[in-house]
């Protein structure tokens, strides 16, 4: 193995182990990430963490100081309203695409990641204030299978960062709020307007289904505290 494809690699290795637990909650907003921890930890070089840190800075999922090196993005109330507000139109976009250029192959698809994410409890059943890990999974590839007709690939990639982004806070905000709404209905509700090439419902219908979503993660304690309480908090718990 020559030594860029090597170095590319264990790159993609620091990005993706620090992502899924950015993503999961485990490294908490306002972490700090030391870079030779982390080489030591991953078992990589401190090139490949800086590289791999580099990658999830223009995911917006760690932030760069001078002079004091890489931390965990913060979280905020007004970020979230944001990143929703953001991940409405673009979903909103690929779901049009995806309707106009989809065939059966992508029909296929969305049957097949519905009917799986049917069969699967939302709930943790030991944590029930929790995502089940399972179901969060299948979750995401629902998602990815009603806009995998989109040929747009810069559409696609940003559905997938903004996608990222709300399922952070998602794991932030637990316990999760029980609130009143039908996920598995809204979902079938969703599946039934792109197979029946319905633009103008889809798009009604995925704002409807993320704003409920963000309403019920606005009301995370998280929001309101700054990092260093997230962060004590977490020590405490």
């Amino acid at each position: 193995m020559s030594e860029r494809p090597k170095a590319m690699s264990q790159t993609r290795v620091v990005f993706e182990h620090l992502r899924t637990a950015i993503v999961d909650g485990r490294l908490l907003p306002g972490s700090k990430l030391n870079i030779t921890a982390l080489a030591e930890e991953i078992g990589v070089s401190a090139g490949a963490v800086r590289e791999g840190l580099a990658m999830l800075e223009a995911e917006a999922l760690v932030v760069s100081e001078p002079a004091r090196g890489y931390r965990v993005s913060p979280v905020s109330a007004v970020e979230l309203q944001d990143l929703v507000n953001a991940r409405i139109e673009i979903e909103k976009l690929c779901l049009v695409e995806a309707i106009r250029h989809g065939d059966l192959a992508w029909e296929g698809g969305v049957v097949a990641a519905s009917h799986r994410l049917s069969r699967i409890a939302e709930r943790d059943a030991a944590l029930p204030d929790r995502v089940n890990p399972e179901w969060a999974a299948s979750h995401a590839e629902f998602h990815r299978a009603l806009v995998a007709g989109c040929p747009n690939q810069w559409l696609l990639r940003m559905h997938e960062m903004l996608y990222q982004q709300s399922e952070r806070y998602r794991q932030l905000s637990v316990p999760l709020a029980k609130v009143k709404r039908d996920v598995k209905a809204e979902h079938q509700a969703l599946v039934d307007a792109v197979l029946g090439k319905d633009i103008r419902l889809a798009q009604e219908l995925i704002e409807k289904h993320l704003g409920l979503t963000a309403q019920m993660l606005l009301n995370s304690p998280h929001l309101a505290l700054s990092p260093a309480e997230i962060q004590a908090q977490s020590l405490n718990g």
